[in-house]
C-alpha cells in the first residue's frame, strides 16, 4: 500500500505526531518488510547490526518514490517533494520530526554517511515530474546517476566498505545497469501508469514510435505488421548496452569484504537474471513484463546464503543468454553502436571468461 494512502495524514506536511527513535525504527522496519521487492531489503544476508540502517534508507526512498509516482498529478507530486526536501534539510540542520528522518538521522551519524546521495535521490524524483521523454542514451545514464547510483554508494558506506574511486565506479556501473534493466522491463508499465518513456530517441529510428507504442499496448498486439519486430530489435540494442554496464561493474564483488559479498552478489545476480529473462522473452517488453520466478529467486537467495553461512565460493554471475526464441538480424545495429569494450583487469577478465552461458 502507498504510504500516501496509509500514512500521509499522520506524518505528512501537517504532521503533529512525534515519535521516539525506537518507534521511528519500528516504523521503517515495517515499511521495509511490507512491500514487494525482488529480494527483501531486510533479508538474512543483511548484517544484523546494519538492519535498522537499511530499513531507514529504504523508508526514505520508499516515501520519495510514492510521492513522486502516486500523488495524483505532477503538480501535487512536486509540491510534496518540496516538502520532503525541506524535511531532509531539517535533518541536515540537526533536526528531525518525521519518523523516517528520525531513524535516518541516527543512521547517518552512526555510519558517517554523506548527505549528497540522499539529495540526488530526491532530485531524481523531482526530475520525473518534468521530464518524461529522453533524447539520448547519455541523458538516461545521467538520470541513473541520480536515481540509482546513490543507492549503491549509501549501501557500501553502511556496510563499512572502503568506498575508494575504483570501488565506487564499479558500484555505479552495477546500479546503472540495474536501473536500465528495470526501465526495459517496465516499458509497458511506465507507459500505462505514468505515460513515461525512458527509451532514448537516439537508440532507434522507428517511425511514429510513441503513437505506435501506445496503440500496441492499448490493443495487446502489434498495431501493424512491422512495429513488433522493430520494437524487439530496439529492446535488444538496449539490453546489449545494459550488459556493457554490468560488465563494467564486474570487479565490484571481488573488491568487497567477505561479509558484504553475498548480499551485493544477490542484487547483482538478480538484476542480471531479469535482463537475461528479457532476452529469453525475445525482448517483447512492449507487451509483457518478464520477471524472476519464485523458484529462481529462491535459488539465488540459497546460493548467496550458503556462501555467507559456510564460506562457499559465490557462483559466477549470470551472463547474457545464448538462446533467443526468434533471433531476427538487426540490420541497423551499426547505427546504434555499443560502447568500446574496456580492460577490466585480472578480476574483471576472470569473471568475463567464467560467466554462465
Amino acid at each position: 500500500m502507498s504510504v500516501l494512502l496509509s500514512d500521509i495524514s499522520r506524518f505528512g506536511p501537517t504532521q503533529t505526531e512525534v515519535v521516539s527513535l525506537e518507534a521511528a525504527r519500528t516504523y521503517c522496519r515495517k515499511l521495509a518488510l511490507g512491500h514487494y521487492e525482488n529480494f527483501s531489503v531486510l533479508s538474512p544476508l543483511v548484517p544484523i547490526d546494519r538492519r535498522d540502517d537499511f530499513a531507514a534508507v529504504y523508508a526514505f526512498a520508499r516515501w520519495a518514490d510514492d510521492i513522486g509516482d502516486e500523488a495524483g498529478s505532477p503538480e501535487r507530486a512536486t509540491e510534496l517533494l518540496a516538502w520532503w526536501r525541506s524535511e531532509f534539510e531539517r535533518l541536515a540542520a540537526g533536526e528531525a520530526r518525521h519518523p523516517v528522518f528520525v531513524a535516518l538521522r541516527a543512521t547517518i551519524a552512526a555510519r558517517g554517511l554523506r548527505l549528497e546521495p540522499f539529495a540526488d535521490l530526491i532530485a531524481a524524483f523531482e526530475l520525473d515530474q518534468v521530464k518524461t521523454r529522453y533524447e539520448t542514451w547519455s541523458e538516461v545514464i545521467e538520470y541513473c546517476r541520480l536515481s540509482a547510483n546513490p543507492v549503491g554508494r549509501i549501501v557500501l558506506a553502511i556496510l563499512g566498505e572502503r568506498c575508494d574511486d575504483t570501488q565506487l565506479a564499479a558500484s555505479d556501473a552495477v546500479c546503472t545497469a540495474l536501473q536500465l534493466t528495470n526501465h526495459w522491463q517496465d516499458i509497458k508499465r511506465d507507459w500505462i501508469e505514468r505515460r513515461r518513456i525512458y527509451v532514448p530517441r537516439d537508440m532507434h529510428d522507428i517511425e511514429d514510435f510513441e503513437n505506435r507504442l501506445a496503440q500496441t499496448i492499448d490493443r495487446g498486439w502489434s498495431c501493424d505488421e512491422r512495429f513488433f519486430g522493430e520494437s524487439r530489435r530496439l529492446v535488444r540494442r538496449l539490453v546489449a548496452r545494459t550488459w556493457d554496464e554490468f560488465e563494467k561493474g564486474e570487479p565490484l564483488i571481488a573488491s568487497l569484504s567477505q561479509r558484504s559479498q553475498p548480499l551485493i552478489w544477490l542484487f547483482a545476480a538478480g538484476g542480471r537474471s531479469v535482463l537475461r529473462n528479457i532476452e529469453r522473452w525475445n525482448c517483447e517488453t512492449v507487451l509483457v513484463r518478464p520477471k524472476l520466478s519464485k523458484p529462481r529467486k529462491l535459488g539465488l537467495v540459497l546460493r548467496a546464503a550458503l556462501a555467507a553461512r559456510f564460506g562457499f565460493g559465490l557462483p559466477v554471475l549470470p551472463g547474457p543468454s545464448q538462446w533467443i526464441v526468434d533471433p531476427e538480424p538487426d540490420r541497423d545495429a551499426d547505427a546504434f553502436p555499443r560502447r568500446p569494450r574496456v580492460e577490466l583487469g585480472e578480476v574483471g577478465t576472470a569473471f568475463s571468461e567464467s560467466r554462465e552461458p
